[in-house]
């Protein structure tokens, strides 16, 4: 594949279409719809993002419309090159990254592995950082946005487990054992303290800046893990999305290729999407009771 770059641009979602308005549905409607969405086509790409894990207990960023419910997460640029910026991150997820590590998967977790063993998924490629889909049985699992469990040193080959450098800052910051404050997607905390004392943990081999495994905000997604994603679409019969409201372009590219290729799409997500336009099976309705609703009819 020379490109991955689409050849037409997306198109703007227009609120004033039915498509762009969520109905609810019904427990036992959406799950009838979605058992025939699975039977005509019956070999899924699967994209899952963070209402997924909203029931193990992991915020997500965005509301029912689709908009910021916070201010966007730490930028990449600004994470590599300013200090402060990384005092501010790391001293944050002292309080947020427990969060993740205390999770444990939940019932739609189960029903997405489950759902794999039946013979459903081509491949699972989620935008979570979590896990929890590993954990609940999945193997055919790309972490579109990496894990958030491993740490990575931006200048040489070190890596690390995500906790040895989590236990290394507190170390580092024992004041910072005190703080308390409200849990924020992807590790992160809404704690505002000063943070310019904040001794950041450095790379033990060659003291470059450590940054955990995972895609920040204004980073690229590696091209190895989209083309490998694409690779599974084109051997779909059809992609489903289910918890992404399908804001950020990394998952949306995904919905524009799925209808470039006619390849059927349908998404399970409670509220808008930026792919309203392009959905053809659109089911508003609570994630886990759907799918176990699914997996009973199948």
């Amino acid at each position: 594949m020379s490109s991955i770059t689409p050849t037409t641009s997306p198109k703007p979602i227009d609120e004033s279409t039915p498509s762009a308005k969520a109905s609810s549905h019904s427990t036992g409607e959406s799950a009838s719809l979605l058992v025939d969405f699975i039977q005509r086509h019956p070999r899924l790409m699967i994209l899952t993002g963070a209402g997924v894990s909203t029931d193990s207990g992991i915020p997500d960023y965005r509301d029912r419309n689709g908009d910021w419910k916070r201010k966007p997460p730490v930028d990449h640029r600004d994470f590599m090159r300013c200090e402060r910026t990384r005092q501010r991150y790391w001293g944050r997820a002292l309080i947020g990254w427990p969060v993740i590590r205390n999770s444990q998967p939940n019932p739609a977790h189960f029903h997405l592995a489950e759902l794999g063993k039946r013979g459903h998924v081509e491949l699972l490629v989620t935008q979570n950082v979590d896990r929890l889909h590993q954990r609940a049985g999945s193997e055919k699992v790309i972490d579109l946005h990496g894990r958030a469990d491993e740490i990575q040193c931006m200048n040489c080959a070190f890596r690390a487990d995500r906790q040895a450098i989590h236990d290394l800052n507190f170390d580092l910051n024992p004041a910072f054992r005190h703080y308390r404050a409200e849990t924020a997607p992807d590790g992160d905390a809404d704690l505002e303290v000063d943070f310019s004392d904040f001794r950041v943990a450095d790379c033990p081999d060659c003291a470059g800046i450590l940054k955990p495994d995972v895609v920040f905000f204004g980073d690229n997604v590696p091209k190895t893990r989209v083309v490998q994603s694409l690779d599974a679409l084109r051997h779909s019969n059809a992609l489903l999305v289910i918890g992404s409201s399908l804001m950020v372009y990394s998952g949306f590219r995904f919905c524009r290729y799925a209808k470039e290729w006619n390849k059927p799409l349908a998404s399970l997500n409670l509220g808008r999407t930026r792919a309203d336009d392009l959905i053809d099976l659109k089911l508003n309705a609570h994630i886990g009771d759907t799918l176990a609703a699914v997996l009973r009819q199948l």
